[in-house]
């Protein structure tokens, strides 16, 4: 497997992997058949034009662009028992990342905050999602419609426990020494010919997984993830890329908002004491 860091802002990073060469499973688990299912009946439902189904694909859709992407990224991340062999065997994975945005002496670090920050978060979420199962299960004996609340907890239960799985995976290759960060000129070319203005400062940072700056911007937009992926032949990546855009320009534009009022209201009360 290979893994790819992707800044989005400044700040914030994507992280993503892309397996190679696997191999399809012996045996089907319960979690691919039902996997495959969901997907299936979900396709099925998306062709509607109208109904209840139709209505529960755009609530659907509206609810998973809203997950974070970080726990996106950290599910694309196969779960360790996946990769035993190659694990026992000592192979390396390779990390590749923009080195025009990404100091190479940093990536270590930033996959270590990756792979540690969010497991505590995922872990309780996980239990919270368990424990409402059971609550939500009584809901199955409404007629025609399915039970959505319970699916839509078996999903986040599933999602966390993936999130976790990726997160812990990373912490042991750390742990074993086996990445080998990777400059991509791919990457690199994309974002310097997108007139991208980085600062010299980045080279010195030894912060976790942020990329210095005193004020937070995006560093790429909707048309670079799809350039991204074109680039990498890695279609699925546009969507994985065009989400966590969406998350982190909105998280970013609430920040700023909340700033510009923040600045109106002590202008306000400045004036009030003056008056006074």
């Amino acid at each position: 497997m290979r893994l790819f860091l992707l800044p989005i802002s400044t700040r914030r990073v994507l992280i993503y992997c892309q397996r190679l060469n696997v191999a399809a499973p012996e045996k089907q688990t319960w979690a691919d058949w039902g996997t495959s299912k969901a997907t299936k009946l979900w396709a099925g439902w998306e062709k509607r034009e109208s109904g209840w189904q139709r209505k529960v694909v755009d609530y659907g859709n509206y609810a998973l662009k809203r997950i974070p992407y970080e726990e996106w990224g950290l599910k694309s991340i196969p779960p360790i028992s996946a990769r035993k062999k190659e694990i026992s065997a000592g192979e390396k994975v390779e990390v590749f990342f923009p080195s025009t945005v990404l100091p190479k002496g940093n990536i270590l670090e930033v996959l270590k905050n990756m792979g540690t920050e969010r497991q505590s978060l995922h872990q309780k979420r996980l239990i919270w999602s368990c424990i409402g199962m059971p609550i939500s299960a009584p809901f199955a004996i409404v007629p025609v419609v399915p039970n959505l609340p319970f699916f839509y907890l078996v999903f986040r239960a599933w999602s966390h426990w993936r999130a976790l799985s990726g997160s812990k995976h990373i912490e042991l290759l750390l742990k074993k020494e086996l990445v080998t960060p990777k400059p991509s000129k791919i990457l690199d070319l994309i974002y310097a010919d997108n007139n991208r203005p980085f600062n010299a400062a980045l080279k010195k940072q030894t912060n976790t997984n942020q990329i210095p700056n005193s004020v937070e911007r995006m560093i790429i937009h909707k048309a670079e993830a799809k350039q991204i992926a074109e680039a990498l032949s890695m279609p699925e990546l546009d969507i994985e890329l065009d989400r966590a855009i969406w998350q982190v320009d909105k998280s970013i534009q609430a920040e700023k908002k909340a700033k510009e009022e923040k600045k109106i209201e002590k202008a306000q009360s400045k004036q009030g004491e003056k008056k006074e």
